[in-house]
């Protein structure tokens, strides 16, 4: 989660939890009366039915071929969503116009944010596509690297090997074929599409604090108006790229249309339910939701996957889940020390 203190836009491309909702430096986000535990459960909860919900979809085949349409539902359903949130007598927040050329390269980022993972879903374990999405702090640091020539403590850097190589090994061993139909693999595909959607959400967290100090709006003023936009980008392609389904092709032993219903409604629910964790609990918190959400969903993933407790890839999730809760911890004891040392000289001064 980006950080959602003075200065948030630098520190948010900084940040390895990538999200639609950041925090901005112009405009101030409104406090949440609910308790912090409250959100908090609700975003794991929600992220967790996401999650598993989208993966019960995409195990049809039809549906698997049809990730524009997917991705257009989940955007229009958000973007109705914020419409009543923005709405009185609700008022959670006020929309604002932005220039549309200006928004194209953002909407254009956030459908590859979202399409590219859940193809690496639809071809992949569920372990390995939350393992994988682990690379994404490796990935924006080196991205703020390059970009920004923007560092990291040394202790954080040496966090980041176990890390990645942890991922390697599950991802190594967890699309190894085996003769059991039972346990389930990942394919090339997913590996491509996981990484690959690494990259892509890597370059959304990085380049949308940009568009926050930019346009001075906050989360919510910034979904409301790239969601619809990613979504009429996506009819354009829909024809010639989706093969659209029947109904009839609708996971069975459920009302038709259910599981695409919920899984708009939990999706949307996440988009916006992050905000609230960073608004209402601050960075730590927030972290410590991300790294619990990971343990829930891998240790779910596998009990479903049907490996064993020995298998190889669980030496790798240890170890790349350790690297990413050491480079956390490492990362947030700098930055209080960065805090302390401006307070420091800020009395110094007066």
């Amino acid at each position: 989660m980006h950080d959602p203190e003075k200065n948030a836009g630098k520190e948010a491309t900084r940040d390895a939890s990538p999200g639609l909702l950041a925090s901005s430096d112009g405009a101030a986000e409104p406090k949440p009366a609910s308790h912090p535990l409250q959100v908090i459960s609700w975003m794991v909860v929600n992220t967790l039915a996401t999650v598993f919900t989208n993966k019960a979809i995409f195990s049809e085949p039809m549906w698997k071929q049809s990730q524009l349409t997917f991705a257009s539902i989940h955007f229009l359903t958000t973007w109705f969503i914020l419409f009543l949130l923005s709405r009185s007598p609700v008022g959670v927040f006020v929309p604002r116009r932005a220039p549309t050329l200006h928004l194209i390269p953002l909407a254009t980022a956030m459908c590859f944010n979202v399409i590219l993972p859940n193809l690496s879903l639809a071809y992949s374990t569920v372990t390995f596509y939350q393992i994988a999405r682990i690379m994404l702090t490796p990935t924006v640091a080196i991205m703020n690297l390059v970009l920004y020539d923007q560092g990291l403590p040394r202790g954080a850097v040496l966090a980041l090997i176990p890390t990645c190589l942890g991922v390697g090994m599950v991802t190594y061993y967890d699309s190894i074929p085996v003769g059991d139909d039972a346990t389930k693999t990942t394919s090339l595909l997913g590996i491509i599409f996981a990484f690959t959607g690494v990259f892509a959400s890597s370059l959304y967290t990085v380049g949308i604090a940009g568009y926050h100090r930019k346009l001075n709006m906050n989360s919510m003023q910034l979904l409301f108006l790239q969601a619809p936009m990613a979504c009429f980008l996506l009819l354009f392609f829909i024809p010639f790229i989706d093969k659209l389904p029947t109904l009839g092709h609708v996971p069975i032993r459920l009302n038709k249309g259910i599981l695409i219903i919920m899984s708009t409604l939990f999706a949307s629910l996440v988009n916006i339910s992050q905000f609230y964790i960073v608004a209402q609990t601050g960075p730590v918190s927030s972290t410590v939701v991300g790294h619990i959400k990971t343990c829930i969903i891998v240790g779910l993933g596998w009990a479903i996957s049907g490996r064993p407790i020995g298998d190889k890839s669980a030496l790798g999730v240890v170890i790349a889940v350790a690297g990413i809760t050491s480079y956390s911890s490492k990362m947030l004891k700098h930055k209080r020390m960065k805090a302390n040392g401006a307070g420091v000289m800020a009395a110094g001064k007066n």
